[in-house]
């Protein structure tokens, strides 16, 4: 496999353990991204590790600090990580098993590919995917990642298992913090009725194959430009705030779009253009 393991270990369900590694199931390598060059000499920029007293030191020279109050700092050598040693360190250890339905999707996060070690250890695997495969549960368990421990939860797919790395409780904020001051507004039925109908017109199997990031391609297409000499600058206006005050005459323009293929027709747009007269200030209250 030409991918190398995030993290390597063992899998472990009550008495059965066999050994697995971790990878990451996603890459950011078609992102484009940009390095911090000199304008003046075209240089590329190097972030060097200064001391404010003594100027660039080696990074292999330095140990890690917790600030304990301003400017006061607890030293961590590699030495004192190793003496905080956690079962989960190397072992995923599973300890309970639950329905998909029961975690909420704001606490799912990284999802990593869970393969077995070649050699006895793929029977051992073997016999804990079909195990979770008849159970039809997402197995939760824990282990040490990137220097913190979490809980991730595994499931089965294909021949394999998909280990999701799970955010802990106090890192999901309230909704209620940000959704108690929405407004109650009751919509007029009419307008619910010609909204379920657009959706209902743009209905599809989800196919994520069709996923494009617009701004990279955008960015994409400006280096070619620039490689050839040319501007290759495009403007993308921001879209116009829904009218109020037009909003049936929008859906309904909506829905015959979305029925015929086309866009909405002008008009609604030359009522827009109109002057504003008194009913604007409703707009705003609503």
């Amino acid at each position: 496999m030409a991918a190398r393991p995030t993290w390597q270990g063992h899998l472990k369900l009550s008495l059965v353990t066999c050994p697995v590694a971790l990878y990451t199931a996603t890459s950011s390598a078609s992102h484009v991204s940009f390095h911090l060059i000199n304008p003046d000499t075209n240089n590329r920029i190097r972030m060097v590790p200064t001391d404010p007293d003594t100027g660039p030191v080696e990074r292999s020279d330095l140990v890690k600090g917790y600030e304990v109050s301003k400017d006061e700092y607890v030293l961590f050598d590699d030495a004192d990580f190793d003496k905080v040693k956690l079962e989960s360190t190397r072992t995923i250890d599973i300890n309970q098993f639950v329905d998909e339905d029961d975690i909420d999707r704001l606490y799912w996060d990284d999802p990593f590919y869970v393969v077995p070690e070649t050699g006895v250890g793929a029977e051992a695997f073997a016999v804990i995917r079909d195990a979770m495969k008849a159970a039809g549960k997402i197995a939760i368990g824990c282990l040490v990642l990137r220097g913190r421990e979490r809980q991730i939860a595994l499931e089965v797919r294909g021949k394999g298992l998909v280990a999701y790395s799970l955010r802990p409780h106090d890192e999901v904020r309230d909704t209620a913090d940000y959704f108690d001051d929405i407004p109650a507004v009751k919509p007029d039925k009419d307008m619910v009725e010609i909204a379920t109908r657009i959706i209902g017109q743009k209905e599809a199997e989800f196919d994520p194959s069709k996923f494009t990031d617009r701004y990279d391609d955008a960015l994409r297409e400006m280096i070619k430009a620039k490689q050839k000499g040319g501007k290759g600058l495009v403007e993308a206006p921001e879209p116009d705030d829904t009218n109020v005050i037009d909003l049936m005459e929008a859906l309904r323009a909506s829905l015959k779009g979305s029925a015929g293929g086309k866009a909405p027709a002008k008009k609604t747009a030359a009522k827009k253009a109109a002057p504003a007269k008194k009913p604007a200030a409703k707009s705003k209250a609503a």
